[in-house]
């Protein structure tokens, strides 16, 4: 599976005990714009000088405008669609919501309910973004689950709670999630803890097995690879890991 760059609305949510993020560019199946989907393009809200220039964040990185709805991009979106038909106004939120991100058929339901949208328009907007490739909850939760296992090192577990809160179908949170198997998995907890062992030196033994299988569990790893995980790379420093007590962590 090809490295990707992590998804830039979590850019800066690394918690201490995880990594920094492998990049901030857009990801997905695609090209740019609405017209492929899923692609990065630059924003042009008639503001002066706002024609594809984006402000910097507190990180000093660029901002790529990748928001979920309902944050202040979303709402900028959503108040510049034009007054009159409903169809048309719900055109336009879509278009201007897909311009910035990646989204879920739900998630672009709810900014039309929010922007009250009738049901029964919505859903006709909708099913026609789905038809035309505007909308693709598969290519999405695809791009969602390679992008946040190489950037973020999720396991399968926190990657198919994250897709559920997006609104994906089960059924293709299920697919997704099977790009990953077993081994990979497990090599990606390897590099966690050998990234983050040399903070836990001068620890007692104890400590640092749960700190670093903590770390591990936080991110979707089971308890049984985590514990397995830590007590090999305990075990290579030369730590005597077997006789470890890791309930609890």
């Amino acid at each position: 599976m090809t490295r990707r760059t992590d998804w830039p609305e979590y850019a800066d949510s690394a918690g201490p005990d995880e990594p920094a993020d492998q990049g901030r560019g857009g990801v997905g199946p695609g090209g740019g714009g609405p017209s492929g989907g899923f692609g990065e393009v630059s924003r042009r809200d008639g503001r002066p000088g706002g024609g594809g220039r984006r402000r910097r964040g507190r990180s000093g990185h660029q901002d790529s405008g990748f928001q979920d709805s309902g944050s202040p991009a979303s709402s900028r979106a959503e108040s510049g669609a034009p007054p009159g038909d409903p169809a048309e106004q719900a055109r336009a939120i879509c278009l201007r919501l897909l311009t910035g991100t990646p989204r879920t058929r739900k998630q672009l339901a709810d900014a039309l309910r929010k922007r009250e949208i009738p049901d029964d328009v919505a859903e006709e907007v909708l099913s026609r973004f789905e038809e035309v490739g505007l909308i693709n909850d598969s290519a999405f939760a695809d791009a969602w689950v390679e992008s946040r296992h190489h950037g973020r090192g999720l396991a399968r577990r926190a990657l198919a709670q994250e897709l559920r809160t997006k609104g994906v179908d089960s059924t293709l949170i299920e697919e997704a999630v099977a790009q990953l198997d077993s081994e990979q998995e497990e090599a990606t907890a390897r590099e966690l803890v050998a990234r983050k062992l040399r903070t836990t030196r001068g620890l007692d033994r104890d400590k640092r097995l749960r700190r670093l299988a903590g770390m591990l569990a936080r991110k979707g790893y089971s308890e049984g690879m985590a514990l397995r995980v830590v007590r090999q790379a305990l075990e290579e420093e030369g730590e005597d890991a077997e006789s470890l007590d890791g309930e609890g962590f």
